[in-house]
């Protein structure tokens, strides 16, 4: 019975189940990778019973891991009393009220204003399109122009994907929207070529059409890059000089996955504003938002008349904001983001072992539990992987056989592997992922020459 369940469940999502982010024809000649039934902590478990370390926390997002019942009932309860009510024509209702206030009450500097969005793209699109209202409403309708960086990653919408500085997801569908510009990043050319290459791009298109500059502190999709300690101060310094405004986009980073509530803490360095999602539900409930200094607020409420055209019907979802309460509770309560940050500690002393161990390890790094291992086809010149000879792919396929969970980057020439696991994840947990890890690069090792 259950062979003919899995059966018509894979030939179902072959005929009716367009998959995000994935291969239609993969998909189409070998059916789903896996079909998930139940999480539990930092395990998955699929239909056939094999159970899985979600060594990416699903897409970066399951903070506290599987199967939280208290995030359920927290959902349940504020359903049967008031699933949904819009936040339209400034009608409200106390959930929503009392996430933005708190999450007011964990962001760094004055960034005490909160737009609720349904995710990461809506997030950052609202983003835009909030820097661009508050430059026209000051009198400065000329700044709209939204300088982001290579290999970020920033969403999917149309504006998200234009920021987005990988290619691969322009191609899909066209760079729709005009006015997004990209600069290097820091990676591999240090703080000081990264901040020229911002500065000559203000001068060449003009600083008083900047708007914006974008920017994760740590660059997830695109490899893991962690800045310079001197990068973000540089940047804040070089928004200020010419006035334009700083977005941080902490959808990955944010709600302790680096050891810090968000990711710029590690630098005290407060954007002007702020966009979030992922670990502000730990993924139990689509949610995310903007949060934007007083400052602009001000602005805001002094000189923007008649309707903020710009909204999303689930805006301040009540069930979702109920759900993303609960989930800030247990981060506090379980002393999750110092957890992340000391366990981040450990992952990384075992990346340095397998580095030591096998010649193919290049650089290894992480910054609480956001953290990455890349293969090199000559660690003492940095030497990368043709593209034909790229080994991450290989590696994932070999953790996953040995049922592990994570994911390949593998954009330009990089060839390396993330790790974002939950942050209740204990020592011995991570030394069992560690261990995995080894024994999944030493096997692809010995299948290849240098």
């Amino acid at each position: 019975m259950l062979a003919q369940v899995k059966d018509n469940l894979i030939e179902w999502d072959k005929n009716h189940f367009i998959h995000p982010t994935s291969s239609i024809k993969e998909q189409q000649e070998a059916g789903p990778k896996c079909i998930f039934e139940e999480g539990n902590g930092i395990y998955l478990k699929d239909i056939d019973g094999k159970e899985y370390i979600d060594a990416m926390s699903s897409l970066w997002n399951v903070n506290i891991g599987h199967g939280r019942k208290e995030l359920a009932q927290a959902a349940e309860e504020q359903m049967s009393k008031l699933a949904f009510s819009s936040a339209f024509s400034t009608f409200s209702h106390e959930p929503a009220i009392r996430l933005a206030k708190k999450i007011a009450g964990l962001t760094p500097g004055d960034l005490n204003a909160v737009f609720l969005t349904s995710g990461g793209s809506e997030s950052n699109d609202s983003a835009f399109k909030l820097a661009r209202h508050y430059w026209m409403i000051s009198g400065k309708p000329e700044r709209r122009k939204i300088i982001s960086r290579k290999k970020a990653y920033h969403g999917v919408s149309a504006g998200a994907t234009s920021a987005t500085g990988i290619p691969e997801f322009w191609k899909m569908g066209g760079m729709l929207v005009p006015d997004f510009l990209h600069v290097e990043t820091p990676y591999e050319i240090g703080t000081e070529e990264a901040i020229n290459s911002i500065r000559k791009m203000i001068e060449q298109e003009g600083p008083e059409t900047i708007a914006a500059f974008l920017a994760e502190p740590v660059q997830g999709a695109g490899g893991v890059i962690i800045p310079p300690d001197d990068y973000f101060r540089g940047v804040r310094k070089l928004c200020d000089e010419y006035g334009i405004l700083f977005i941080a986009d902490e959808v990955i980073t944010g709600f302790g996955r680096t050891g810090k509530m968000f990711g710029l803490e590690h630098w005290d360095v407060v954007p002007d504003m702020m966009t979030f999602a992922k670990g502000v539900t730990s993924g139990y409930f689509p949610l995310g938002g903007v949060a934007v200094s007083d400052s602009i607020h001000d602005v805001l409420k002094e000189h923007s008349t008649g309707t903020l055209f710009h909204g999303f019907t689930y805006s301040g979802h009540p069930a979702a904001s109920a759900v993303a309460l609960k989930n800030i509770e247990i981060i506090e309560n379980e002393g999750l983001v110092e957890n992340a940050q000391k366990m981040g500690e450990e992952l990384l002393k075992g990346f340095r072992q397998i580095k030591e161990q096998i010649d193919i390890v290049g650089d290894v790094r992480s910054i609480g539990l956001l953290g990455a291992v890349e293969l090199v086809a000559n660690p003492d010149t940095n030497k990368r992987f043709t593209p034909e000879r790229k080994v991450a792919a290989k590696v994932i396929q070999a953790l996953h056989d040995r049922g592990v969970i994570c994911r390949a980057v593998t954009y330009d020439s990089t060839d390396i592997i993330a790790f974002a696991p939950p942050l209740i994840i204990t020592r011995e947990q991570v030394n069992d992922l560690v261990q995995t890890l080894h024994d999944a690069i030493l096997e692809v090792r010995k299948t290849i020459t240098i």
